[in-house]
């Protein structure tokens, strides 16, 4: 039971909700994360560690990136898998969700590290 009372607490926070409806997308780093969700870059760490721990989300090194995504490990927690399924159609015309995702389509990696390395955290989107 305690992996699906695991499951419920991660997804009963609006933020975590947004950073699931956005990996469903495409995998993203902490820096594009925090940029769409507008938070420090430590509540973005804090929000993906709760995920993690749920069974949720699995990260990725790639070179200077860590990459996080859905998890695809069933086996970790089944309760997990099980709700993933069912975020396929769940808030898709969400007014946020969408948002979300038309931020997604601006943010780059690329163009946010610069700004970072420059000394200005955020960077303004069209």
């Amino acid at each position: 039971m305690r992996e699906l009372i695991r499951v419920f607490k991660a997804l009963a926070d609006t933020t975590r909700v947004r950073i699931i409806k956005m990996l469903k997308k495409r995998s993203l780093c902490v820096c594009e994360l925090q940029e769409i969700l507008g938070i420090a870059q430590s509540s973005v760490s804090r929000h993906l560690k709760i995920l993690e721990d749920a069974g949720l989300v699995e990260h990725e090194k790639c070179g200077q990136w860590v990459n996080y995504h859905l998890a695809t490990d069933k086996d970790k927690n089944p309760y997990a898998s099980l709700m993933l399924v069912h975020f396929d159609s769940w808030l898709e015309h969400y007014p946020q969700i969408q948002q979300d995702r038309e931020l997604m389509d601006t943010v780059n990696r690329n163009a946010l590290c610069r700004k970072k390395q420059s000394g200005n955290s955020r960077i303004s989107l069209p």
